[in-house]
């Protein structure tokens, strides 16, 4: 049996295909981890989903800023960008099969001793609080609400979170830390503008991971979104976005049971856009 992880996929379904060929992954002996992101700027995001959506409970994915963006878009929340590529799978007969299946993934996974999220983790966050949080978001996206949610997601304020927070406000600062964050002050304080690597840190910001005295430092974290970051494999860090839609490799790493040692493999993906 082998365990794998993926970092960003963003509709590139080739790269995709071509990694679970390469691994020979079966889906009745092995299972694979998706870190967000599976959808968009790619050029095949409809046949991404239905390929792992047919890999049925053997696949699970957390949530993305793309994803939640498609699910954004769906609802009339948001209205679509020049640099979407996402109208396949709006235009899709089986949309509505599609969305359902996405709106039931995580926002974040602790399974294998690993930690993961799509871009990461407040520093005052418990492993516990983290999957409670994640908890409460999934609730909304599974529920009767979840439009009123999507209408109401985006924004970048309350950017520091406070255990007080109840409501909308909670939940958006919560779903900004799980797929949007980058950077933060030592005391939680989250910036989203600055996309480069951490050597660009704003003054006063840390990549999230190397905030001294982070909660979750002794539990390995796996996460993808910041593809300028490149790949990242630590014994508590594992960064698996490598800009497989920009030109980049899909990224991902390898576990064979009973092993514990983990190996990191990378499918090259032809350029399909290039950086902003």
């Amino acid at each position: 049996m082998a365990i794998y992880w993926i970092g960003d996929i963003q509709g590139c379904d080739a790269p995709l295909g071509q990694f679970i060929d390469q691994v020979g992954f079966s889906a009745s002996r092995d299972r694979l981890y998706v870190l967000g992101d599976l959808v968009n700027r790619g050029p095949a995001s409809l046949q991404v989903l239905r390929r792992l959506q047919n890999l049925g409970n053997s696949v699970q994915c957390v949530l993305g800023n793309h994803d939640m963006h498609l699910l954004a878009l769906n609802a009339g929340a948001k209205k679509p960008s020049k640099t979407d590529t996402l109208n396949d799978v709006l235009m899709a007969d089986d949309k509505e099969a599609l969305l359902h299946w996405l709106r039931h993934q995580a926002m974040a996974i602790y399974q294998e001793d690993v930690l993961m999220v799509h871009a990461g983790v407040l520093p005052q966050w418990t492993l516990e609080e983290t999957l409670g949080l994640a908890h409460e978001l999934e609730e909304i996206l599974r529920g009767p609400d979840v439009n009123d949610f999507l209408m109401q997601m985006y924004g970048n304020e309350p950017s520091q979170w406070h255990r007080q927070l109840t409501g909308i406000s909670r939940w958006r600062c919560a779903l900004n830390a799980f797929t949007r964050i980058r950077f933060c002050t030592p005391s939680g304080q989250m910036e989203f503008e600055t996309k480069e690597g951490k050597a660009k840190a704003p003054e006063g910001y840390l990549p999230w991971f190397e905030v001294p005295h982070r909660k979750t430092a002794q539990t390995t974290i796996a996460f993808g979104h910041w593809s300028t970051l490149g790949a990242v494999q630590r014994s508590d860090v594992w960064a698996l976005d490598t800009g497989c839609v920009w030109g980049g490799c899909l990224t991902g790493i390898q576990r064979n049971l009973p092993s514990d040692e983990p190996v990191r493999i990378e499918v090259k993906c032809p350029s399909y856009q290039k950086p902003f």
